[in-house]
């Protein structure tokens, strides 16, 4: 099986926490000889110790909500390899939004494609995995990005994805999280079709493909999976588009599901 599985929310609850149940599950369905993608918006840094966590030394990674793609080989130097990134240019999306936000209480930053964590203020996220490199919104503009983020603390995440839906973003594919936060990658670039193309070199039948998430940024992925499972706790646009439901993170809803796949 390929087994594709968000983070946050999925693997780990919303404080960043794995429990020893998640752990355990993890490790055996790959123990079991399945193809575990740890699918995330999470930048590569942020990424890595949830694949060392779950004892994946040889096998792929989609970061960044589908810009990074990884090879994953313990005995490569860095122990990895990035096999494929989706770059473009943040400055149209950067001057639409500007003009809408305030640069008082709107936070930009971006993943660049040289591995590198820029924002305009201090911004505190776990998802990049790096310490901030502070930069202005011009010097911003001119990076080649695979991932940009925004978030304000003017509005709720309904009024912020009403916001950002009436900007009317072009050439960029987003979307909307939990809390008024943006995640913008390349146009048509998401999990799913990041998945996609590692789905087709691997040769893995479609119909052995499950996937397990929460977000927003997940509904491409559950609907490309042959199995989408949805968390307990997933808005309703995330629930509708999946197969099934399971416990949410809190009550460890990915264990059922993981050892579900080494019954069958």
């Amino acid at each position: 099986m390929m087994v594709c599985l968000d983070v946050d929310g999925t693997i780990v609850n919303h404080d960043g926490h794995m429990s020893e149940a998640v752990k355990q599950a993890g490790r055996a369905v790959v123990g079991d000889g399945h193809t575990v993608v740890v699918s995330t918006g999470r930048s590569l840094p942020a990424t890595l110790p949830i694949i060392e966590t779950f004892g994946i030394t040889h096998g792929y990674a989609v970061c960044s909500n589908g810009g990074v793609t990884l090879r994953i080989d313990t005995e490569l130097e860095d122990g990895y390899e990035v096999i494929d990134q989706q770059v473009f240019d943040p400055a149209p999306a950067l001057d639409a939004l500007n003009q809408r936000l305030s640069l008082s209480t709107a936070r930009y930053a971006i993943e660049t494609s040289a591995g590198k964590f820029f924002a305009t203020t201090r911004f505190e996220d776990r998802s990049f995995g790096l310490a901030p490199e502070m930069v202005s919104f011009k010097e911003m503009r001119r990076a080649e990005a695979v991932r940009l983020v925004v978030n304000s603390d003017d509005a709720t995440a309904h009024e912020f994805a009403h916001a950002v839906k009436d900007i009317g973003l072009q050439g960029v594919s987003y979307s909307v999280g939990w809390s008024a936060w943006i995640d913008i990658a390349a146009e048509g670039v998401t999990k799913a079709s990041s998945l996609e193309r590692l789905r087709d070199a691997l040769g893995v039948p479609q119909e052995k493909t499950i996937a397990c998430g929460d977000g927003r940024n997940d509904i491409e992925m559950l609907q490309w999976a042959h199995r989408g499972v949805a968390m307990g706790q997933a808005v309703p646009e995330v629930v509708e588009v999946s197969d099934e439901v399971t416990g949410t993170v809190d009550d460890d809803g990915l264990v059922p599901v993981l050892y579900s796949i080494l019954e069958d």
